[in-house]
């Protein structure tokens, strides 16, 4: 029998005494997000969530999101992609740095609002279920997951699906019929 030792610390033992946390800058810098009841806190608990998912995530990581209008994002669209559009989210990792004591910085995220409400809208969600869903897709982009190629699709499909269950938000590809 391998019982651990008396002092010994367990894996989960350290995991409940010093779980990992995120910390969310939050941005909204259009007035036009006012208009979804509790968005801070929707944005934060996605985030969160999405964070919480990932098995390899630091003790202590920041994350910045802004919530932008889609003059703001067509910019960053343009400048950082070369495409003359807005877009609902753009996620920028942060490049690797360690600075002892320091969270891990993540990246940014940006959401649109108006690309937003109107696929809410197509979609037939509201506006704070979709915007959750950009949230945690963004965040797994901040963790170096992407979907150019098909699996890698289906992959974060799946992993972005079991996350906003979390949430209680339901399956936001279920409309496309894909399982």
């Amino acid at each position: 029998m391998n019982v651990p030792a008396r002092n010994s610390v367990t894996r989960q033992d350290q995991i409940r005494q010093h779980p990992a946390r995120l910390e969310t800058e939050l941005s909204v810098e259009s007035p036009l997000w006012a208009a979804v009841p509790g968005v801070e806190a929707g944005v934060r608990a996605a985030a969160e969530a999405a964070f919480a998912a990932m098995p390899h995530r630091p003790a202590l990581a920041e994350a910045s999101i802004a919530l932008v209008d889609d003059a703001a994002i067509r910019d960053l669209n343009r400048a950082w992609r070369g495409k003359d559009q807005p877009t609902n989210v753009l996620s920028f990792p942060a490049p690797p740095v360690a600075i002892p004591g320091a969270p891990v910085l993540l990246g940014d995220i940006a959401v649109a609002f108006e690309t937003t409400a109107a696929e809410a809208a197509a979609e037939g969600k509201t506006i704070a279920d979709h915007l959750a869903h950009l949230v945690v897709h963004g965040m797994l982009h901040l963790f170096g997951h992407d979907h150019i190629e098909a699996g890698e699709a289906e992959q974060m499909e799946t992993i972005e699906r079991d996350i906003l269950a979390t949430l209680g938000i339901a399956d936001p590809y279920a409309a496309r019929g894909i399982d």
